[in-house]
């Protein structure tokens, strides 16, 4: 078997997992990273898709127990009925905007250009976010309304534009809609599981002509990675936002976009354009 390819697919499941539920981008950061060591053909795309789902199971076994006792409540238990009503609620405008314009954002903006003003773009808005005075009145997940997370959801179609960031939109939301930052975090990361998920299953199933037997070891060494990864991310951002905010990553990004930016202007890095 070609190494090659294997250590793309290492280098890939690291970067998902690190930039998954950081306010990074991991989709930008894959695009770009993809198209730097030309693992962007359509291919290159969905695995890039697929490996998220082990950045999910990781989010998954952090809170196993929590998730756990969710269903087997949810018959009678209205604290884990309400969860997983406002998760529905906060999937559904993503699920319904991600099927209708789909094809229009892949062919416009999954290109590194877009993705680096989106950087940029985004950082600005976190800047702002943080500057603003927090009104906290949701302290934990179980204390979110249905019309909070309907808002929060909205927020998290945003990151339908690649480089916006899904966790960064859904934890920004959340602060911005009154939740404090933990409970803002621990909701996205469970909003995480849902969305991810789906947008797994139908790459998976509209891409399925792409696959053969030869991609499983590709496949497995992102998907191992990406939960490594993704596993050791999640404890770290747990103990972080307790007592930090979001404006360093803020601060990244602006120079992780002017870098991509620059780079392209003067010709350093031959990124693809549209």
């Amino acid at each position: 078997m070609d190494i090659v390819p294997l250590i793309h697919a290492l280098i890939l499941g690291i970067v998902e997992g690190l930039t998954e539920f950081l306010p990074v981008s991991s989709t930008g950061h894959l695009i770009l990273v993809g198209d730097l060591i030309h693992f962007n053909d359509e291919k290159g795309k969905v695995f890039e898709i697929v490996i998220q789902f082990g950045a999910i199971l990781a989010v998954v076994w952090e809170y196993r127990v929590r998730i756990f006792k969710v269903i087997m409540g949810l018959r009678s238990d209205r604290t884990s009925q309400r969860l997983v009503l406002n998760l529905i609620a906060a999937f559904m405008p993503a699920a319904i905007l991600g099927l209708l314009f789909s094809k229009a954002i892949k062919t416009y903006l999954f290109q590194p250009i877009p993705v680096a003003t989106a950087f940029i773009i985004g950082a600005f808005i976190i800047l702002w976010a943080e500057k603003r005075k927090h009104r906290i009145r949701v302290d934990n997940v179980d204390e979110l309304r249905i019309g909070d997370a309907f808002k929060i959801g909205l927020a998290q179609s945003l990151a339908l534009i690649p480089g916006t960031s899904r966790s960064g939109a859904t934890i920004i939301g959340g602060l911005l809609f009154g939740l404090s930052r933990p409970a803002a975090t621990e909701f996205s990361f469970f909003l995480a599981i849902p969305t991810l998920t789906a947008a797994t299953g139908y790459e998976i199933i509209k891409n399925r002509a792409l696959f053969s037997s030869s991609d499983i070891g590709i496949f497995s060494v992102g998907f191992v990675t990406s939960f490594i990864a993704a596993f050791f991310c999640v404890r770290w951002l747990l103990r972080y936002v307790s007592h930090h905010d979001f404006t360093p990553f803020a601060w990244y990004r602006i120079a992780f976009g002017l870098l991509i930016l620059a780079t392209w202007h003067w010709g350093i890095v031959d990124w693809s354009n549209p």
